[in-house]
């Protein structure tokens, strides 16, 4: 994954992106998900690189579920 993600400010940019592949916004997202983001002394949040806001992994999980709606590959 070598194009610049740090655009994508929100796990929903990412989900509703027009031009990327529904594996590719996976990959992305599980990247997100990731203990390896999270925000020191707060798990529930994740910070990846040059994302300014951190938001939760809640939110990151939802975006997943996203992809796995009917017609969603041609969000």
């Amino acid at each position: 994954m070598s194009q610049p993600f740090s655009r994508l400010l929100h796990p929903f940019d990412v989900a509703h992106h027009p031009t990327l592949e529904p594996e590719v916004k996976r990959a992305l997202l599980a990247s997100w998900a990731s203990d390896r983001v999270a925000v020191m002394d707060n798990p529930a949040l994740r910070r990846p690189p040059g994302v300014k806001r951190p938001f939760s992994v809640d939110e990151v999980m939802a975006a997943l579920r996203v992809l796995d709606q009917p017609g969603a590959s041609h969000a």
